[in-house]
């Protein structure tokens, strides 16, 4: 018996091993877009270029004229398909003077902002203790946030502030709290039955972020 469970390892191994096999067989796999996306990704594009492994479309400024006065410019596999398969991706930030990125999350990728330039603030929150870590942020300066953990920027500074964002998934997803709460169709009475908040706070903040019920 304890033979057996000695060689466990030793089996789950060998069994694991083909699959790590396969992800070293070819050097890329380029999106092929016209084709569904897929839990393992894109399938692979049949031609290849040099323009399949390059981006430009961080270089211009996100339009910060909205609610937040932020602008988030992907550079995911619906934008760049060569990330297909890498587990990364990016974006470029842009926060004009006194906006901000909500609470959100992104459950596919863990996050790395890299400020350019201006100053922002940002913090992230345990999910185990709900412990917050907060720091301000300046050009050079880069910040870690986990996979899936809560977390926020804001511009807090005179300037427009812009960073680089990286993310060790080719689509990391994201799910913006304040949307998720009140920018849909879910009835008010739920919201202020989970969030504590009373009716005419609710009704408010749907109302601001385009939600009924």
């Amino acid at each position: 018996m304890a033979k057996t469970v000695m060689m466990l390892p030793v089996l789950m191994s060998f069994l694991l091993l083909p699959f790590s096999s396969m992800a070293l067989t070819q050097d890329f796999c380029v999106a092929d877009l016209s084709c569904s996306d897929t839990p393992a990704g894109y399938p692979c594009k049949a031609s290849v270029g040099a323009g399949d492994f390059y981006y430009h479309g961080l270089a211009a400024a996100g339009n910060t004229s909205n609610l937040i006065k932020a602008a988030v410019t992907p550079a995911f596999v619906g934008q760049f398909p060569g990330v297909n398969g890498l587990g990364i991706s990016a974006a470029r930030l842009d926060i004009a003077v006194g906006g901000v990125i909500p609470l959100h999350t992104h459950p596919a990728a863990s996050e790395l902002l890299f400020v350019i330039e201006g100053t922002i603030a940002a913090g992230l929150i345990s999910s185990s203790s709900n412990t917050v870590f907060t720091k301000t942020l300046y050009a050079g300066d880069i910040m870690v946030f986990p996979q899936g953990l809560l977390h926020y920027q804001y511009n807090a500074g005179p300037s427009t502030a812009v960073a680089l964002v990286a993310f060790s998934g080719p689509n990391p997803g994201l799910q913006i709290t304040d949307y998720a709460l009140f920018a849909n169709n879910l009835p008010s009475a739920i919201v202020e039955k989970v969030t504590f908040l009373d009716d005419a706070q609710v009704k408010k903040l749907k109302s601001v972020l385009g939600g009924s019920g």
